[in-house]
């Protein structure tokens, strides 16, 4: 996938996200907005030349990147959004963290997409 295609496709899926929380389905909710951070880092990975076929691939970018900018933000929004990716799972988020947390997955993936 090219890289924009990976910028827009993560875009499209926190618009879905959005659209399936609101319809009450927080697991394939919570899906949508891991899928959306990974392809924001894959972009970025992939511009870079870093490997991304794997998580540990994605979290070893994502380090590079918190690393690069010296931002940690970019490390903690990683985070948040494998806690979603863990949620689509178990469904164990109670609905003030989804609601406190969704926000901070958004922000990492503008963040990432921006630095693409």
């Amino acid at each position: 996938m090219l890289l924009r295609e990976q910028v827009h496709t993560a875009q499209d899926l926190l618009q879905e996200a959005d659209r399936e929380f609101a319809e009450g389905r927080t697991q394939e909710a919570s899906a949508k907005l891991w899928s959306a951070a990974t392809h924001a880092v894959m972009s970025m990975a992939q511009q870079r030349g870093w490997q991304f076929a794997t998580h540990y691939d994605l979290k070893m970018a994502v380090k590079h990147l918190a690393d690069d900018y010296d931002d940690p933000m970019i490390a903690g929004g990683f985070l948040v959004a494998e806690m979603f990716h863990a949620n689509f799972y178990y469904g164990f988020m109670e609905d003030f963290q989804i609601d406190a947390d969704r926000p901070k997955v958004r922000r990492f993936v503008e963040r990432i997409n921006a630095l693409v």
